[in-house]
């Protein structure tokens, strides 16, 4: 027979740790599978924009669709020190998986395509798509309005219908 006689102290402070392992365990656990459902969607999204059938494919992914031929193509040089504008925008990145302060100091291309489908504003020509492109990848970008009260927001399709933002207009 084998008998083993702890004191108090001592079970307490194995019980505490063995617990405190569980603990641990079961916090990276869960960590590893509450990620939010944008970080989700944008690990599976394809950023590859070498090419107009690549960019309007990323567009696609979100559920937009433009008119094939961009509204403008300009070089856009990212800044190096963002103001706070800037860094506003860039938390609007951030959110979709994006950072434009890796990119400080470069220059990139941005293209502009005309919205068809956003909600409220369908074939409009009011809406627009902003994607910045650096060595052939989606860096950065927005939906956005161009009416002088507009809107701006990320890539993903808003997921309640929206209405004209201009309060009393009409069709």
């Amino acid at each position: 027979m084998f008998i083993v006689s702890l004191r108090s102290s001592v079970f307490k402070g194995v019980l505490a740790g063995a617990l405190f392992v569980a603990c641990a365990v079961l916090g990276v656990y869960a960590a590893g599978h509450s990620v939010s459902t944008a970080s989700r969607s944008a690990s599976a999204v394809d950023y590859r924009a070498l090419n107009a059938d690549q960019r309007l494919a990323f567009l696609s992914q979100f559920g937009w669709e433009v008119v094939e031929d961009p509204v403008e193509v300009s070089e856009v040089l990212i800044p190096g020190k963002f103001d706070k504008a800037f860094e506003e925008y860039n938390e609007m990145q951030k959110k979709q998986g994006l950072d434009l302060s890796k990119y400080g100091g470069r220059r990139a291309k941005r293209w502009t395509y005309e919205v068809k489908n956003y909600p409220g504003y369908e074939n409009s020509g009011l809406v627009q798509a902003n994607l910045f492109v650096y060595e052939g990848r989606v860096i950065g970008g927005d939906i956005c309005s161009l009416e002088s009260d507009g809107f701006i927001h990320d890539f993903y399709y808003p997921e309640q219908e929206v209405s004209n933002i201009n309060e009393g207009t009409t069709g």
